[in-house]
């Protein structure tokens, strides 16, 4: 990954083609040592093309997949099928979690204790 974001940054500073050294440069700069059979791995796989276009093909993959987080989709599925009757349950469960978490921030002490 280091390899492929300093070959990222040459790239964007303008270089359309960084060279082994050109990396290994940028990562000695900030106290990386490059991993010579990785970095020429990555040199051949991207040998020949648009950086601009690989960026491109990248995001639209990445569009395709799901990305989860759906929490509240599970939560909002069931009191759709609940009914009003399971709306008012969450609303207390929340309170509840709420009022927790607050007593805990201060864990006992004040601000000028």
């Amino acid at each position: 990954m280091k390899h492929l974001a300093a070959y990222l940054l040459l790239g964007l500073g303008g270089n359309t083609s960084p060279s082994a050294s050109d990396i290994k440069e940028v990562l000695s700069s900030v106290g990386i040592e490059a991993d010579s059979d990785r970095l020429e791995k990555l040199l051949s796989e991207l040998k020949g093309k648009d950086l601009s276009e690989l960026i491109a093909e990248g995001s639209a993959k990445l569009a395709s997949v799901p990305s989860g987080g759906s929490g509240g989709g599970a939560a909002s599925g069931g009191a759709a099928t609940g009914g009003a009757a399971a709306a008012p349950e969450e609303a207390k469960e929340e309170e509840k979690e709420e009022e927790k978490e607050e007593s805990d921030e201060d864990m006992g002490f004040g601000l000028f204790d």
